[in-house]
């Protein structure tokens, strides 16, 4: 935190997912100021208390239960709300119900003249952050969801895993939505600066596993919903490393969920790829040099989310 600001994010929605955030916000000293918003209040306050009750282990913070009014002085609002993906559920069912609760939300928001950054994270997130936009009115810039940066993490530890490394020196990339159609980009994934595939050249056997690691990475949320009924942690971990890189405008590359005009030859469009974030929101996108399967891959998964958005009124 810098030293005489103050940094506020608002959290909407204290469900799994945002008590998560809120908890590692706690632990990592990144804000000094956390309101929590949910339409259950009385659970909100309780997450608030049990919250305050660790200051004592950590650094000086004020966290507490608000209102959509709270929104007004934020830095950042965060979206957590909504309803979550069941076991055997798709990310892509939960479009009708959650468009219209973000619906309100957004517009609740934007009453108290907010004029920070929205990160999304509910899903299906790469459609409910071009809901966002379009509902907010705000600079594309200044509203970025979660996308692939929790399925990027993934491949990363696994594949850190596999070649038994520190996946923080593991470079690779997954694009596309945050769901089913996304893609590795092994054309870019390097470990060490050395190409994955050079480390596997002529291997077939190691080939097949690295396709299986990848359907491991797809497939995480469903393994881990069939487990325990949620995903939370990691991609709690995930928005909070977005948050820092806005609040300490950073200009650090992270794999987000941003809109594109043109980049990929895609348009009018939210959907996971690198992207430099700073105190502006997106700085820029990284438009990486894919290979042709990749091109067909993303332009793929590009058309299951705009076919899937028909299905939704996205008018303020």
């Amino acid at each position: 935190m810098y030293e005489g600001k103050t940094t506020r994010v608002s959290l909407i929605g204290t469900g799994f997912v945002g008590t998560s955030y809120a908890f590692s916000l706690l632990n990592q000293e990144v804000v000094n100021e956390l309101v929590l918003i949910d339409v259950n209040k009385e659970k909100t306050e309780g997450e608030a208390r049990d919250l305050n009750h660790g200051l004592p282990f950590g650094t000086p913070m004020k966290i507490w239960a608000g209102n959509y009014e709270d929104c007004r002085e934020a830095d950042i609002v965060v979206i957590a709300a909504g309803a979550n993906q069941g076991p055997g559920e798709t990310r892509l069912d939960l479009i009708d119900k959650n468009t219209s609760i973000f619906k309100k939300i957004v517009s609740d928001v934007m009453e108290t003249n907010f004029n920070g950054i929205f990160i999304v994270a509910t899903n299906p997130v790469d459609i409910l952050t071009y809901a966002t936009w379009k509902f907010s009115g705000l600079p594309k810039e200044r509203v970025i969801g979660s996308g692939t940066i929790l399925d990027t993490a993934r491949f990363r530890f696994l594949l850190g895993d596999y070649f038994n490394v520190d996946s923080r020196n593991v470079h690779a990339y997954i694009l596309g939505e945050h769901g089913d159609t996304e893609l590795p980009i092994w054309s870019h994934a390097t470990i060490g600066s050395r190409p994955v595939l050079s480390l596997i050249e002529n291997n077939e056997s190691a080939k097949a596993e690295l396709d299986s690691l990848f359907e491991d990475v797809r497939d995480a949320a469903y393994h881990i919903i069939n487990r325990k009924g949620a995903t939370y942690y990691g991609i709690a971990m995930g928005l909070v490393r977005l948050t820092k890189a806005i609040l300490r405008n950073e200009n650090s590359i992270l794999t987000v969920s941003t809109y594109l005009e043109g980049e990929y030859g895609l348009n009018d469009i939210y959907i996971g790829v690198p992207a430099i974030v700073n105190k502006t929101g997106i700085r820029e996108i990284i438009e990486l040099d894919l290979n042709q399967m990749e091109k067909e891959k993303l332009h793929h998964s590009a058309n299951t989310l705009k076919q899937a958005m028909q299905q939704v009124s996205l008018n303020k």
